[in-house]
């Protein structure tokens, strides 16, 4: 599975990032050392978007606290860059694309990351990863 990972990004240019107790969402607790991340810099924290692809170098699940009965799963996991965006990916080149059931690329990157603003790591599809890969 390819994931991608919406969270604040302090150094964009990075060469390696680390994200501790993210929220997953969409098959994201799945995440595992390995595996392909494409990385976005929330816009609710300043970022613009995509901002690179990585290989996560580790992968921990978060335990859950007690006594609290709906718990999202969380992640912290770190990511080893390879790749930086060469266009620009974000909220408003995504926000038109809200046919939820259209089955485009764009569709599914906005329904996961921007129709809740929150941050999160999600699962995406093989064509969503295709359409990712197309900006660096």
């Amino acid at each position: 599975m390819i994931f991608a990972i919406k969270a604040e990004v302090s150094d964009p240019r990075a060469k390696a990032f680390a994200f501790s107790a993210q929220k997953t969402m969409y098959g994201g607790k799945h995440i595992a050392k390995g595996d392909v991340v494409f990385v976005f810099a929330s816009e609710n924290e300043g970022g613009a978007g995509l901002i690179g692809s990585g290989v996560v170098t580790s992968a921990k699940a978060t335990p859950k606290k007690r006594g609290i009965a709906r718990q999202t799963p969380r992640v912290s996991i770190t990511i080893r860059r390879t790749a930086l965006a060469k266009r620009r990916l974000g909220r408003t080149e995504l926000k038109c694309f809200s046919v939820w059931n259209d089955g485009r690329p764009e569709t599914e990157l906005n329904f996961k990351f921007y129709r809740q603003a929150t941050d999160k790591i999600v699962g995406i599809s093989d064509e969503a990863a295709a359409f990712l890969r197309g900006f660096f």
